[in-house]
Order: structure tokens, then sequence, then C-alpha cells
């Protein structure tokens, strides 16, 4: 089915990132501020059922799509009863979610069951030390554990989402490689992106992966490759296998004239561009009792305002929202 939802520029509309929460169980230090409590409100979040009618009228105009975000959206109680209600949906027939994995080895059955289908996993560091001084604190044991939790209960792909920095987790892609090589992994590298404060001063771990993919082949063969799922990777595998690499540049190399997603954050706001603050509030809408045709052209209107292309080059100040609070 070919999308319907399409913004000024003629791109079609297919994928949504939900964000369940803006709450999360770590504190990566180019995402969330150390001490930060400004959070949303819980009586401000987006309910099951709200949630529910959104995503139903995304589906009803073309978007098939959906992967849960947070934060960390396995904070978010009850999110197996929300999976399932989503993967019931017309018109939505994939559904994905984006997770820590700290608390993945004890969701992860009712997540598979609940339609689920792929997951994307946060992991910078194969070092213990090193992954509690990124994530202020966190406990690798609980991600590996995550990790083969959900390897037996049959997601795939799993997809490995490492933030290249330079100075700080440059030293270990070959291992990574390696330990998604030995799991059946797919490993994507990503660059640092001036998300508020925080995402601006970790630029100077800044690193363009065209650096990153130039060492990786000269020790690997690797060729170009393709993989189903939406987003904005660009891939190779190995030649004598099916092992892929991911490789995504909103920096070095911006995706913006292929951007096929937006953002529904936990409070209800659809956010058109990580790198602009358009933005579209739909709760109080919503909560006024508007009727699913109005709606759906509440979001028609939405998607209507997505920028030719993100500014992180350019005006990288303009982007203050954090990460978290955008959802992924």
């Amino acid at each position: 089915m070919n999308p319907t939802l399409t913004d000024a520029f003629g791109r079609g509309i297919e994928y949504l990132r939900l964000s369940v929460t803006d709450r999360c169980d770590l504190r990566c230090f180019y995402c969330m501020p150390e001490g930060f409590k400004d959070f949303e409100t819980p009586a401000h979040w987006l309910t099951f059922d709200e949630i529910e009618r959104v995503i139903g009228a995304f589906g009803r105009l073309g978007v098939r799509r959906v992967r849960i975000t947070g934060g960390e959206p396995l904070v978010r109680k009850g999110l197996g009863e929300l999976t399932a209600r989503l993967g019931q949906l017309p018109g939505i027939d994939d559904l994905s979610l984006s997770t820590n994995a700290v608390q993945l080895a004890r969701h992860a059955r009712v997540l598979r069951q609940g339609g689920v289908q792929r997951l994307n996993v946060s992991l910078d560091t194969l070092d213990a030390e090193r992954f509690a001084q990124i994530t202020g604190g966190g406990k690798l044991h609980k991600v590996i554990d995550g990790l083969m939790a959900a390897k037996a209960e049959g997601f795939f792909p799993i997809k490995i989402n490492m933030v290249a920095m330079k100075g700080v987790n440059d030293d270990e892609f070959e291992a990574m490689f390696e330990f998604c090589r030995q799991h059946g992994f797919t490993l994507r590298f990503i660059e640092t992106m001036p998300m508020g404060s925080t995402g601006r001063s970790a630029q100077g771990q800044y690193l363009s992966l065209q650096t990153v993919k130039e060492r990786l082949t000269q020790r690997y063969a690797l060729v170009p490759a393709v993989m189903d799922g939406g987003g904005p990777a660009r891939y190779m595998k190995l030649a004598d296998s099916e092992m892929r690499i991911g490789f995504i540049t909103p920096m070095s190399q911006h995706f913006c004239d292929t951007c096929n997603r937006v953002r529904l954050s936990v409070d209800g706001t659809l956010y058109m561009c990580l790198g602009q603050e358009h933005n579209y509030p739909l709760r109080e809408l919503l909560r006024s009792g508007i009727s699913d045709a109005e709606l759906e052209q509440h979001i028609i209107k939405a998607v209507n305002l997505k920028p030719e292309r993100h500014e992180f080059g350019d005006k990288p100040e303009q982007s203050i929202r954090f990460m978290s609070m955008t959802g992924g």
C-alpha cells in the first residue's frame, strides 16, 4: 500500500515514532542532563485509549510502521497491553521497539506475544565500567541479559545502536562488530546530534561515520546491502554472510530528502523533524471531543508543516529539546 499521507515536499509519511514516556532508567550524558527532573506529569501523558486512537488515525492515512520509543519505553507500566492493542490496528503491519534493554529480560516474552517484531537496543560499549560512565551508573549485565532474552524469544532483527564517539568508545568498534556477528545482531553506528544542551556539549566527541566505515572496510570484506525497516540507515554486509552494518549519518550525510517519519511525544505533541521545532499539539484536541475525521484532518495539517530539512549544521542552537523529550 502506497502512503496517502504526504508532506509539502512530496515525501510519503509511512512511519511514526511513538514516545510512551520521557522518563528513563539511565542517564546517558549525550541525551539527558545529570539531575534532570523536568518530566511531563502523568496527567499530561496520552492515555492508552488516546494513543490507540491516534495510531488508528495514522493507520487509516497510510502509516504502517510504528516504533515505540521513550525515554525508555519499558518504564511505562502496562506497555505489553498497549503493544497488543496497537498490533491489532488495521494498517499497522510493523510494530517495533527501541529500548536500552535494562528491563528487557522480564518484558521480552509479553512484548513478543503482543506483536512487537523487531528491536533496536542502544548499546555504546561492552565494557562494564565505561557503560556505567556513559549511562550514569547503569549495569551492563542487565542489558546483556535483556538481549539474550530477546534473542531466545525470537525477535528479529535485533539491531544494536552504537553512538560513535571520539575518545569515548572509538576503540571498541571491532569488538562490537564481533559481538553482533556472534549473536546474529545487526550493528548500526550513529553520529552524535546537537539535540538540546546535552547533545551540543557532546559534539566534542563527534566522529564522522565516513571515517568509521573506512576503518571497518579495511578490516572486513564489506559490500553494499539493503535492510527493511523504514529508517535512515545505509547498510553494508559481510561478503560471505548475512551480517549487516548500518550507518546513520544525520550530520555528515543527511537523509532529509527521503525522510518518511514524524514523532509523537508522550504529551501528544507531533514533531515533524528532530532538528527543527515544528510541532502540532494533539492532546487538547483529543480531550475536546473531536471526531475521528477531524483528527485525521489535523494530522494531515501537521504533516504539511514538516520542513524540507534539519539545520543541525547551520543552526545547532535552535533544537532545544533533549532527545528523551522527543522520542528517539
